[in-house]
C-alpha cells in the first residue's frame, strides 16, 4: 500500500493562503452494490455512515427455493449413484463357466492323448469356452457402457448442484471492499430483482484529489510525483495533505466550468488524479487545490 505520512497543517504556497496552480474535487472509490438473486430481502443490516469490511455479509435473499432443490438434486445423484452396476460381482458366474469349460477342455485334451475320448468331444468343449468367453467379453462392454451412462448422469447433477450453490451464496449481500457506507437504497422485507441498487460503498481511508492542469504545468508533472495538496474548507481555512499523483489522462479535455486555473487563456487541460490519504475531514465533492511551486 502507498505511504503517505499524514499531516494535515494550514501552511501554504506563499506563506499566507494558497493561491492553487490548479483545483478540482475530492473523490473516492466507489461501487454500487446490487443484488444478485431475486427474492424477498430477508435481512439488511447496513446503515449509511457504517464502516464495513471486504467481505463482510450484511444481508441475505430467501434461500427456501434453493435450498429445496438442492435438496433434490442431491437425493437425484444418489439415486443414480445406486443405479451403479457392480462390474465383478456381475460377471463372476461367467468367469466361473469359463473356469469349468477350461478345466473340461484340459482333460478331454488329456483324454484324447490317451485315446480315452473322441475329437469332437474335444472340439464341442473348445467351441463352448469361445462361447463363453464372447459372452463375458460382452457383459464387461454392456457393463461398463453402463457405467459410464450413469457418471455422465452424476456428473451431469454435480453440475446443478455446483449451479445451485452458485445461486446460493449471491444470495448473500456483501461489501466488496473496505469502506464506509454511502447511500442505502433497499429495506429489509422488500422484494428485489437481480441487479436492483441495494447500497453505494467507498474507500474513505484513500481519496483522490482530482484535478485540472493546462499543457504548461503537465510538462511538470509525472506519475509516482510527490506534491502537497489543499482541502479547501472556506473562509480562509485550508488544510495541506501529502499527496502522490496515480494518474495522468492522455488526453486533453475542455475545462470544466467549476475549475479555474491561473492562465485563463487555455481552453483545453488535462486531468490528474492525486492520492491522499483521509485523515477523517476530508469528504467527497470537497473543494481542493495543489501548488506547483512547492512540488517535490
Amino acid at each position: 500500500m502507498l505511504s503517505l505520512a499524514l499531516a494535515p497543517a494550514l501552511l501554504s504556497c506563499s506563506g499566507s493562503l494558497p493561491d492553487y496552480d490548479a483545483t478540482g474535487t475530492f473523490e473516492a472509490t466507489e461501487v454500487l452494490v446490487s443484488a444478485e438473486a431475486q427474492g424477498r430481502l430477508m435481512a439488511f443490516d447496513v446503515e449509511e455512515g457504517d464502516s464495513l469490511r471486504a467481505g463482510q455479509e450484511v444481508g441475505v435473499v430467501d434461500t427456501v427455493q434453493l435450498h429445496l432443490q438442492k435438496l433434490q438434486l442431491e437425493a437425484s445423484m444418489k439415486s443414480v449413484e445406486r443405479q451403479r452396476p457392480d462390474i465383478l460381482k456381475q460377471v463372476a458366474a461367467t468367469k466361473e463357466q469359463i473356469s469349468q469349460a477350461e478345466r473340461e477342455r484340459n482333460r478331454l485334451a488329456s483324454l484324447l492323448k490317451l485315446g480315452a475320448a473322441n475329437q469332437k468331444d474335444l472340439d464341442d468343449a473348445e467351441s463352448l469356452l469361445r462361447t463363453l468367453r464372447s459372452q463375458l467379453d460382452a457383459q464387461n462392454s454392456s457393463l461398463q457402457n453402463n457405467d459410464q451412462s450413469l457418471s455422465w448422469q452424476s456428473s451431469s447433477v454435480a453440475v446443478q448442484v455446483a449451479q445451485v450453490d452458485d445461486r446460493l451464496d449471491k444470495c448473500h449481500v456483501r461489501s466488496p471492499l473496505t469502506g464506509t457506507v454511502l447511500a442505502k437504497y433497499a429495506e429489509a422485507g422488500e422484494l428485489v430483482s437481480t441487479g436492483m441498487p441495494l447500497f453505494k460503498v467507498a474507500d474513505m481511508e484513500q481519496v483522490y484529489l482530482r484535478a485540472y492542469v493546462t499543457s504548461e504545468q503537465l510538462s511538470r508533472l509525472h506519475t509516482g510525483q510527490r506534491l502537497t495538496v489543499y482541502a479547501d474548507y472556506g473562509k480562509d481555512i485550508r488544510y495541506e495533505y501529502p499527496g502522490l499523483i496515480t494518474w495522468i489522462s492522455e488526453t486533453a479535455e475542455f475545462t470544466p466550468k467549476t475549475i479555474l486555473t491561473n492562465d485563463e487563456r487555455a481552453s483545453q487541460v488535462y486531468a490528474i488524479k492525486i492520492l491522499v490519504r483521509n485523515d477523517g475531514r476530508l469528504k467527497l465533492g470537497m473543494y481542493g487545490g495543489i501548488c506547483l511551486d512547492e512540488e517535490e
